[in-house]
């Protein structure tokens, strides 16, 4: 033990100068953690986003996309109830229907107005695109919501993947969201005021392994979103990702809410009140607007990192928990019949 000690206190000294420094760079990664957090926490339990009055008056117009269920149908109902028109775009005419004679009779004191296009956007027919384009020509449309998607039917390897299901998988994600935009941000452009906001998903946030597709088409989206924001910044249109884990969805299969899934009511209103509030985070122009899935990305963002081996690991391993379960219910099914 002595020789140890005899060898530090006899080796070279490093000067102080030296010393300070290196306290001065720590001392500064440590501030920009503890203001990291802080910035979580008044984003995630305080703070309120942008008003969607910045958007557009009452009577302003909202297109919203895969609006017959779940999400999309939430953010209709509740862009409503403050006072937004709607243009809702989905596959099943009847649903949209339904949907749009409800909401007109909910808020007829509000004397809101209901269009509907029904396309099939894993068809990527150019005249489902030219109709939406000629639906909302004259209209002052402020707010665009990239609600449609589509994801695996269960979790599966890359190689298992059909390639029906890829080619949808990339159709809709993809093509889809950024041809409505084409169409959509033209006009938010022209008035010099706008927002469009895109679902994005944990599963292209960070690399989900049995589900490649999929998270390589929101990872897309991620980084075209970026782009766009940076790109409308002049003409005062607000360009956000909408980052979220699982929601009480048809998509995500998960039907009862808990601390970590939400309904996707609440999970709307709080992407519809936390809007930009997203400082924390790494990528920009990006908000996690649920409380527990911020708090979940920060942990992961600053512990293991978003591509670390470790987080992949673990995500690799619980999906495909998750595809041994579905395939051992597929069998239970089967064999009631």
């Amino acid at each position: 033990m002595n020789a140890i000690t005899n060898h530090f206190s006899n080796g070279p000294v490093i000067p102080q100068s030296v010393q300070l420094a290196l306290a001065g760079v720590g001392s500064l990664f440590l501030a920009t953690k503890l203001w990291s957090y802080l910035q979580l926490v008044l984003s995630a339990f305080l703070l309120p986003g942008t008003n969607l009055r910045k958007y557009g008056k009452p009577g302003t117009w909202a297109v919203v996309t895969g609006a017959s269920d779940g999400l999309g149908k939430e953010f209709a109902e509740q862009l409503a109830s403050k006072g937004f028109n709607l243009i809702l775009v989905s596959r099943t005419l009847a649903k949209l229907e339904t949907i749009a004679n409800a909401i007109e009779e909910k808020y007829a004191a509000k004397s809101i107005k209901v269009k509907i296009l029904a396309m099939d956007f894993a068809e990527d027919d150019d005249e489902d695109y030219d109709a939406l384009a000629k639906l909302i020509k004259g209209l002052d449309v402020g707010i665009l919501i990239n609600n449609v998607g589509q994801s695996h039917s269960i979790p599966v390897s890359f190689l298992d993947t059909t390639n029906e299901e890829l080619q949808n998988i990339v159709t809709i994600n993809c093509l889809g969201t950024l041809k409505v935009t084409k169409v959509v941000a033209p006009i938010l452009k022209q008035r010099k005021k706008g927002l469009i906001l895109t679902m994005g998903s944990f599963g292209g946030w960070t690399p989900t392994p049995f589900l490649a597709t999929y998270s390589g088409s929101k990872a897309f989206l991620q980084q075209w979103s970026n782009a766009l924001s940076s790109e409308l910044a002049d003409d005062n249109v607000d360009v956000y990702l909408v980052l979220s884990h699982l929601v009480t969805t048809a998509m995500s299969k998960v039907r009862r809410p808990s601390l970590l899934v939400p309904n996707a009511r609440a999970f709307v209103k709080s992407a519809l009140g936390k809007i930009g509030l997203g400082g924390y985070q790494t990528a920009p122009n990006t908000y996690t607007p649920w409380w527990s899935h911020s708090v979940m990305l920060w942990l992961i963002e600053n512990v293991p990192g978003v591509n670390s081996p470790v987080t992949i690991w673990y995500n690799k391993k619980m999906h495909v928990d998750i595809r041994r379960r579905a395939l051992r219910k597929a069998e239970r099914e089967a064999k009631k019949q």
